[in-house]
């Protein structure tokens, strides 16, 4: 079983569709086994967004993601990380399809709803940047046998 990192960013707690957008992830089937709300640091967003800190919307980017607190989970299933992406849609809302989080509640490439790990390896990173292992819960959800085939797991 695979298990990825999703934030729901300030524009989702602010628009008020946690629980829409968390509703998305379960009814597909993935199992919730790590959710908090937390307060992203500049020391944080730093370390998340390495990757962009020399561009020039990376302080756009900051400020958006600390207008309030975010709600970080963790998902496990099987093909976590690319079934997150698929749910979530491209990162620019205005050509997410509809039917994708991104596709039916965002107009923006920034104001995008959430973030998802893009790799196995990534979501690795980011689960361990997050979640202390404590944090990580194991437990046993009735209706497995009905998600999965046998030998699919």
């Amino acid at each position: 079983m695979e298990r990825t990192l999703v934030i729901l960013k300030p524009c989702t707690i602010q628009r008020g569709l946690i629980g829409e957008i968390i509703s998305r992830f379960e009814k597909k089937g993935l199992r919730l086994v790590g959710a908090k709300m937390i307060w992203l640091t500049d020391e944080i967003l730093k370390e998340h967004y390495a990757h962009l800190l020399d561009k020039p919307f990376f302080g756009r980017i900051k400020d958006a993601m600390e207008v309030c607190p975010v709600i970080v989970c963790c998902w496990e299933g099987v093909d976590a990380v690319q079934v997150v992406r698929t749910i979530s849609g491209p990162t620019n809302g205005r050509i997410a399809q509809p039917g994708t989080i991104r596709g039916d509640y965002s107009m923006s490439i920034q104001e995008n709803m959430v973030h998802a790990s893009d790799s196995i390896e990534t979501a690795k990173i980011e689960l361990n940047r997050f979640f202390d292992p404590s944090e990580i819960f194991d437990y046993k959800r009735l209706c497995f046998s009905s998600l999965y085939a046998i030998d699919e797991v």
